[in-house]
């Protein structure tokens, strides 16, 4: 068994809404970033392959690539996903936290569950989001961004 723990942080920029767990959530702003932004993707990735001790997420998609420009996060998830296979290791189970003011990420973390595991390949009962906000401290609670945390289990297939 292997565990892996990912952080990721976006602060917010010019756009209409968030992408986070793939899902497009309408917002009076859009978070800056080289790819699509998001941060949920993003730290389990990071989860994934600091578990498999591969690295992070900017070795293996720096954002000084230009292929990588407003790229959609799930197709990385899923490189990463391919990466564990070949090495015979399997998604166990995935915890994650989103830490974000705004929006509003209760009615949507079913949608999220739901492409994360299809993304790497477990069933959506292997796979949890929560959400909370700072109670309005901090960069986040200032609404100046959102974060997320995630820890992932492996295991040999």
């Amino acid at each position: 068994m292997r565990v892996g723990h990912g952080f990721d942080a976006h602060r917010f920029g010019h756009g209409s809404h968030v992408t986070i767990g793939g899902v497009r959530i309408a917002h009076d702003k859009g978070l800056e970033a080289h790819s699509d932004g998001d941060v949920l993707i993003h730290a389990i990735c990071d989860a994934l392959l600091g578990a498999a001790a591969l690295g992070d997420i900017g070795r293996h998609f720096p954002d000084s690539d230009p292929q990588y420009r407003g790229i959609d996060s799930r197709l990385l998830l899923r490189q990463v996903r391919d990466a564990l296979a070949e090495r015979d290791l399997r998604v166990v189970n995935l915890d994650c936290t989103l830490v974000a003011q705004a929006p509003r990420m209760g009615p949507h973390i079913g949608a999220m569950c739901t492409n994360l595991a299809q993304d790497i390949g477990v069933a959506v009962e292997a796979v949890n989001v929560k959400a909370t906000t700072t109670e309005r401290m901090g960069y986040i609670g200032r609404s100046e961004g959102i974060a997320a945390h995630a820890v992932v289990l492996l295991g040999q297939v």
